[in-house]
């Protein structure tokens, strides 16, 4: 049962859930990820030029700020961006996106679905699977939190 909570309540409810819920995709796309074929692998590795998107995110952000970034300073700020959308995530979805009956559809997987197309870039499958993850970790987390606070 979900309670009516303050928007505080469900902003800090969300960013656990996103959470929760970006750890749970990281462990779905890695196991695919390292169980693609050798081909399968090098084709998409060659087209992100060896980095994730995260690091290509990065990447921009430290061209727009005037600032070529080191592979170690791209890796460390991919990182913080990919918990970052996740985490942010999981506060909209916690604050609005759960009043959506189509996200909620599947424990969640509508929102998943609805997350890899607004920023999945072309992992495909993968991502698509990932973001299912997510969003249904996210819901279910957010029931969990909303049983107990």
């Amino acid at each position: 049962m979900r309670r009516k909570n303050g928007v505080a309540s469900n902003a800090l409810k969300g960013a656990v859930a996103g959470a929760v819920a970006t750890w749970v995709l990281d462990l779905v796309t890695t196991h695919m990820y390292q169980r693609e074929g050798g081909q399968e692998r090098e084709r998409e590795d060659r087209a992100r030029a060896g980095r994730s998107a995260y690091e290509s995110a990065a990447e921009r952000l430290g061209q727009l700020l005037g600032r070529e970034l080191s592979k170690e300073e791209r890796r460390r700020l991919g990182v913080v961006i990919h918990w970052l959308l996740g985490i942010g995530a999981g506060v909209a979805y916690a604050v609005h996106g759960r009043n959506v009956p189509a996200f909620r559809r599947a424990g969640g997987g509508g929102f998943g679905t609805a997350f890899w197309a607004a920023v999945d870039e072309g992992m495909g499958a993968r991502g698509l699977a990932g973001h299912l993850a997510y969003g249904v970790a996210a819901e279910q987390t957010l029931r969990v939190l909303d049983a107990v606070a």
